[in-house]
């Protein structure tokens, strides 16, 4: 059997989800056949279990500031992932007021962003830090506070019980958001699937990608219930698959995929289970990662809103596997090994050693040993208050630097084709919360032409409004957009 598609798109999580409605809008008779390997929408990494949640915008995040040996702290990344996660406020205001998704408050929440530091050197870095911050219009509403009384009453849980002679200080922003990108995946895939020409395929397995004379892709694909086989002649492929998108990307064989390798991480949260305790705690409280750890093991104690029911979660631990997804076979890192990425491997393997054994450690501790952790920022936890949940797989980036040696990457990257007929996207966090302006990345690099029209270009605008603009620079902009979808999606300004 052999279908023709415009688009295909493999995996239902966040971004093919994101892609394939931006599309839908801005061409609207395109076809879209779509692939997931799974039984249902968003079940890795943009399940709400799967991922922290934050509406990543740099308000607590420390490691988007980080600070060299000078002590000079660089806030440029949190100004760009603060910009990107206005675009995507826009984007999904734009879907709720054309009613393409219906009721926000299932997927996106007030909820208050908390940097959290104690001893001395980490006061001055918070200091230092809040005073780079606040310069700009994204950060202005920022506050800082070094009194004990004043944090007690933004994280009661995390005073309490706390050394007085303690050096701390928090910074606090009130209009930070928690997001369940679960639900928020499933109202876009439930928009596209009531859309002409989109049909959505369930435990499909793409087995083969090649071009044909045409310069068309065949696409092969498996049903994984009968086992029947398929062949879809498409235009262009987008690779959403989350860890997944590594090996399909091999098997695509396009040059601009060489030399990528996977680098798969674990990941573990304490999930409270005492509903006095959750309910005293009504924030997103982010401190210091420890030494060794990989960025998407920053602790952070918090609050969450899943399935409408309020829940506190600490961690995440991270910890080693070879398994490239939550529900992958423990044979992925290995089948990803090919000729063309064993050096970079080997390479940053043999750099990584002490992450290696750090995340080793983690899968080893005890359910006490996790406690003590979590003690730090919830000084009066109990084990019994606490069980441990399952979060998803993240494959962090390797490739190849400058010098043809592997370097591991933390971080996103959209890799494609140089005739811009393919592309996947590689790596985590902050992934789910910029994917609207990873997906435009995605647009202007294979969709240069069509996006350049001004059919495209003025639809672009319409759905998000700064589209060309960067709101660092434009605070009279930044406060309408900023007002304009706090409104829209029932959120605090």
């Amino acid at each position: 059997m052999e279908i023709k598609a415009d688009i295909v798109l493999v995996g239902s999580g966040i971004m093919s989800a994101t892609l394939g409605t931006l599309l839908k809008q801005l061409q609207p008779n395109i076809s879209i056949e779509i692939f997931e390997k799974l039984d249902a929408i968003s079940t890795e990494s943009s399940d709400a279990w799967n991922n922290a949640g934050t509406g990543h915008s740099a308000f607590c995040e420390l490691n988007y500031t980080p600070q060299d040996s000078k002590g000079n702290i660089n806030i440029s990344k949190a100004i760009q992932i603060a910009e990107q996660f206005e675009v995507s406020r826009q984007f999904w205001s734009y879907l709720v007021k054309e009613n393409l998704i219906q009721t926000p408050e299932k997927f996106i929440k007030t909820v208050p962003h908390v940097s959290f530091v104690w001893g001395k050197n980490n006061v001055s870095f918070l200091k230092k830090r809040y005073k780079l911050m606040t310069q700009s219009p994204l950060f202005k509403e920022m506050k800082l506070s070094v009194d004990p009384t004043e944090l007690k009453e933004w994280m009661p849980l995390v005073m309490e019980g706390r050394n007085e002679d303690e050096q701390v200080a928090g910074t606090f922003m009130q209009r930070g958001t928690d997001v369940n990108f679960g639900n928020l995946t499933r109202q876009m895939f439930g928009y596209l699937q009531s859309q002409q020409d989109v049909n959505m395929h369930f435990q499909h397995e793409v087995a083969k990608l090649k071009k044909n004379i045409n310069n068309e892709w065949v696409v092969k694909v498996k049903d994984l219930q009968t086992g029947k086989k398929r062949k879809i002649i498409t235009k262009f492929i987008f690779i959403g698959a989350g860890g997944g998108s590594l090996p399909l990307l091999e098997k695509s064989k396009i040059f601009e995929g060489k030399g990528f390798g996977g680098f798969p991480v674990s990941g573990q949260w304490l999930r409270c289970t005492n509903e006095t305790i959750i309910k005293q705690h009504h924030a997103k409280v982010y401190g210091k990662a420890a030494i060794g750890a990989p960025p998407m093991s920053v602790p952070h104690l918090d609050t969450r809103v899943i399935g409408g029911k309020q829940e506190l979660l600490f961690g995440p631990y991270a910890g080693f596997t070879t398994k490239f997804l939550k529900k992958g076979s423990y044979f992925d890192l290995l089948k990803s090994i090919k000729t063309s990425n064993l050096w970079p491997m080997l390479y940053a393997g043999a750099n990584n050693i002490p992450l290696t054994k750090y995340l080793i450690e983690q899968v080893m501790q005890s359910h006490e040993e996790r406690v003590e952790a979590l003690k730090e920022y919830f000084p009066n936890a109990k084990p019994e208050d606490w069980v441990l949940e399952q979060a998803g797989n993240r494959v962090q980036i390797i490739k190849k630097d400058e010098n043809g040696k592997g370097i591991l990457q933390f971080g996103t990257e959209i890799v494609s084709s140089s005739d811009c007929t393919l592309a996947a996207l590689l790596g985590a966090s902050p992934g789910a919360s910029t994917a609207v302006s990873v997906m435009i990345e995605l647009l202007e690099r294979c969709f240069g032409e069509q996006i350049k029209s001004a059919d495209w270009q003025s639809k672009m605008k319409i759905m998000i409004p700064s589209y060309g603009a960067q709101l660092n620079e434009n605070e009279e902009l930044f406060t309408q957009v900023k007002s304009s979808t706090a409104k829209i999606l029932q959120l605090e300004e």
